[in-house]
């Protein structure tokens, strides 16, 4: 298998322009060599690690370092709970935690050796070309590269074992999709713990042989700031989107960027229509999505030279199989009327199973192989796959149909009154589930009548669609990844 960052293993490019900036703090393509090959030779024969993935410099380093030892990775996530945390570490057994130097871990790890990456030290006095100082990556597709841990929505989190093999064809999907290459300059402030900016983020620039400016905290204004000096992609979550349409009326400089960067993608939760339609008023240009997960990677997107879809996550990507199937797991015919199916997947982009979890691992399988994402969607006639929810909290089978609540979330969301919105279903003796919607309001001094929005979706929509409990809260639960977590409705404090 080819490495899976040909530019740090090749002496021509080691001393070749910027890598990783965060903040005030950068490495050169060389630097980066450097920095992550002396790690890794320290890491040699190492059976896991442990990464306290920080928005930082020595996180990348630590991470690539593993990589190019062939040593599995493990990111934590700083803000998790002790609990948590404890019942990670005791799954996954690293024999040692990797962390930027100062900075305090808490308890759950205090039995784990630590080390500490002094990127400082180990790029000190760097010149090219360099002595091969990392052991040769290894050439087993199927080894494990990281184990990324699931949320635990369901349960304790669970490992997945995500396999080089899974990491390189996911990124070279994206390449071919979004035409991706070492000149482009990627912008982002998302979390490193997680597929969505660590591996699309951190390694997919890497990979590519460009580069990445991490914000440490999004801001608008760094945004701008950025794009503004020569950045081409911007990735972000759907809060990150709201909070860029919310600034684009009064800030011009942001509009200007925006509109000339090459490729805006939004990930990790559905964009919002309303955001979509705002951003593209005020730049000209629009925000594509794609559509992935922890097991998987990615497993769609809108293409650069694709049409740009608000409430689409695009056409399978390179070498991934898709299928819709129904209640009873068969599949729905791609000819066929527009129908609400569970997604289902295939592909060299997947995982190898949940460490530790052989139950878990044959549960999310299909009988004949295919992957159960639990992920609701419907198709249209050219392939663009449309998501309307999680099967598990997100369609609501009402009065005998099948509706999916995306689709009522971004209605509430075109009307005026409302800031943010989510939908669920609940009981109902007569319906078997009613619609309930739970609203931020625009004015919480003055919220829209429920009435007024059960018409507004009806009319938009269709009046089956329509919610028919309304509740006001102060603000959606949401993770660090920005997506509402459901569950927690009904525990948030009223309006």
């Amino acid at each position: 298998m080819d490495p899976l960052f040909p530019t740090l293993s090749a002496p021509h490019a080691r001393d070749s322009g910027e890598a990783l900036r965060f903040g005030d703090r950068a490495l050169s393509h060389g630097e980066l060599a450097a920095a992550s090959g002396a790690l890794a030779a320290r890491l040699s024969g190492a059976d896991r690690v442990a990464v306290w993935a920080t928005p930082s410099l020595e996180t990348a380093v630590a991470v690539v370092a593993a990589l190019r030892a062939g040593v599995p990775a493990v990111p934590l996530n700083p803000k998790s709970g002790g609990s948590e945390l404890a019942h990670i570490v005791a799954d996954s057994a690293p024999s040692l935690v990797l962390a930027e130097p100062g900075v305090a871990l808490p308890q759950a790890l205090a039995d784990l050796t630590r080390h500490d990456v002094d990127v400082d030290v180990d790029v000190r006095g760097f010149e090219a070309p360099l002595p091969e100082t990392a052991p040769p990556e290894p050439d087993d597709p199927e080894a494990p590269a990281l184990i990324v841990y699931t949320s635990g929505t369901t349960g304790p989190p669970k490992g997945a074992v995500l396999p080089r093999r899974a990491i390189a064809t996911t990124l070279d999907a994206l390449a071919d999709a979004w035409q991706w290459t070492g000149d482009d300059v990627l912008v982002h402030a998302l979390p490193l713990f997680h597929v969505h900016g660590l591996i699309l983020g951190t390694l997919g620039p890497l990979r590519r042989g460009g580069s990445v400016r991490h914000l440490g905290r999004f801001s608008t204004e760094g945004v701008a700031r950025e794009l503004g000096a020569g950045a081409t992609m911007l990735f972000g979550v759907p809060t990150m989107y709201h909070r860029i349409a919310e600034a684009l009326p009064g800030e011009p400089e942001l509009a200007k960027a925006l509109a000339g960067a090459r490729l805006l993608v939004s990930g990790s939760a559905a964009l919002p229509v309303h955001d979509h339609e705002r951003i593209a008023a005020a730049t000209g240009r629009r925000v594509i999505e794609r559509y992935g997960m922890t097991e998987t990677l990615m497993n769609t997107s809108v293409r650069a030279d694709g049409e740009p879809r608000a409430g689409a996550v695009g056409v399978p990507l390179p070498g991934v199989d898709l299928r819709l199937v129904d209640e009873a797991g068969e599949p729905l015919p791609e000819d066929g009327p527009e129908a609400v199916g569970e997604i289902q997947v295939r592909g060299p982009n997947l995982f190898t199973g949940y460490l530790n979890r052989p139950d878990a691992t044959a549960a999310a399988f299909a009988p004949d192989g295919w992957f159960r994402t639990g992920d609701m969607a419907v198709r249209d006639p050219d392939g663009y796959v449309r998501i309307v929810g999680r099967k598990a909290t997100d369609l609501i089978k009402s009065g005998g149909y099948k509706i999916g609540a995306g689709e009522i979330e971004n209605a509430l969301l075109a009307h005026a009154g409302v800031r943010e919105a989510a939908v669920t279903g609940e009981p109902d003796p007569d319906l078997g589930e009613r619609i309930v919607a739970w609203v931020v309001p625009a004015d919480a001094d003055d919220p829209p009548a429920a009435a007024e929005l059960a018409d507004h979706v009806a009319s938009s929509l269709a009046p089956h669609k329509r919610p028919r409990v309304v509740h006001y809260l102060r603000a959606l639960p949401r993770n660090d990844m920005g997506k509402i977590m459901k569950r927690a409705l009904g525990k948030e404090d009223k309006a």
